[in-house]
């Protein structure tokens, strides 16, 4: 499977570069197995932040609020009962809930496969000799962007971190640079154009290609 292709410069290069089709030419079979690896993205990211306070937290509430008999009222303890306004809470995260979801390597590579496979068939995906931002300025970066013709929400994927290019790509909005191996199908779905060096590519391959 050809694939738009650049030199580092920028031109359209005079060999398209093709893609592996164990890797990018997968069935596209199962959409649960995308939206599994999908939504455990978003929930091993996810920061456990919120806390409430149970009965046992909410300050005050030590005296008892009438007597126990007498009164033709229900008997109570304290103020800070669940069931009273300004009481504590039942059943509310403690701040140690696990949202944590594991998905088996297999799946998360065959997951990957078949996300790749979408983006390549909606041709998303361009290939470029190398990723180079040598001076790490924003407008040389935009000016390969601009090449290059990426729409939207753009990926860059390269072989190894580049300090110069994670430099310039700091201030770009709706850019993200990334290595091969920290691809996911959370960040390749949400691409609009995904821009891989070819050393990221024969990555990619040895990576999730064959049977793997």
């Amino acid at each position: 499977m050809a694939v738009a292709t650049y030199t580092k410069a920028g031109a359209k290069a005079t060999t398209a570069a093709k893609l592996d089709k164990t890797v990018f030419g997968v069935e596209v079979n199962n959409h649960e197995l995308l939206k599994l690896a999908y939504s455990a993205y978003l929930a091993n990211g996810r920061e456990n932040l919120a806390v409430v306070k149970t009965r046992g937290l909410v300050s005050g509430g030590g005296r008892k609020p009438w007597k126990q008999k007498g009164t033709g009222r229900a008997r109570f303890g304290s103020s800070r009962n669940p069931i009273w306004r300004g009481g504590g809470i039942v059943f509310g995260p403690t701040g140690e809930e696990n949202y944590t979801k594991k998905v088996p390597t297999a799946m998360k590579r065959k997951a990957l496969r078949q996300a790749l496979t979408l983006a390549a068939t909606e041709n998303r995906i361009i290939v470029i000799d190398a990723i180079e931002v040598k001076d790490g300025k924003v407008a040389t970066l935009n000016k390969l962007l601009g090449k290059l013709n990426t729409k939207g929400r753009t990926v860059l994927v390269n072989d190894v971190k580049d300090e110069n290019l994670e430099r310039a790509s700091r201030n770009v909005q709706k850019l993200d640079v990334l290595t091969a191996k920290q691809l996911s199908v959370y960040t390749i779905m949400n691409a609009d154009t995904i821009v891989i060096s070819k050393n990221a590519l024969d990555i990619i391959n040895e990576w999730l290609g064959g049977n793997k």
